[in-house]
C-alpha cells in the first residue's frame, strides 16, 4: 500500500522510526598549561560553557590537578564551535590553553 499522493506528485517518504537515532556527543575537554591563569580558565568555563562561577571553579582545578577537565558534553557542531571559541579567546588574550574534543 502507498502513501496518498499530496497533489503535486510528491509522495511522502516513511521514516521507520527505529532508523531514527540521536547525534553522536562528544566531551569538550580543558588541557592544562603552566602559563594560562586560573582565573582566565574560570571566566572561559562560564562564558563560553555557562557554568557557575562554583562549577568553573570544580572544573579548573580538575584541569589543574588531573591534567585536562571536562568543560561540558555536546552534539560534534556545538563542540567543535566551544572549542573554536576557547582558542580564539586564549589566542587573544596571549594564553596557550588548549581544549579538544572526544566521543562519549
Amino acid at each position: 500500500m502507498t502513501e496518498p499522493a499530496t497533489g503535486d506528485g510528491f509522495q511522502p517518504e516513511v521514516i521507520d522510526e527505529r532508523e531514527v537515532r540521536e547525534p553522536r556527543k562528544y566531551k569538550v575537554l580543558m588541557h592544562n598549561d603552566d602559563y594560562t591563569t586560573m582565573d582566565f580558565v574560570v571566566e572561559v568555563l562560564i562564558r563560553v560553557f555557562h557554568k557557575s562561577e562554583a562549577q568553573a571553579t570544580t572544573i579548573m582545578m580538575a584541569i589543574h590537578n588531573q591534567g585536562v577537565g571536562v568543560c561540558g558534553i555536546f552534539t560534534a557542531e556545538v563542540a567543535e564551535t566551544k572549542v573554536d571559541l576557547v582558542h580564539r579567546l586564549a589566542k587573544g588574550a596571549g594564553f596557550p590553553l588548549r581544549c579538544s574534543m572526544e566521543g562519549v
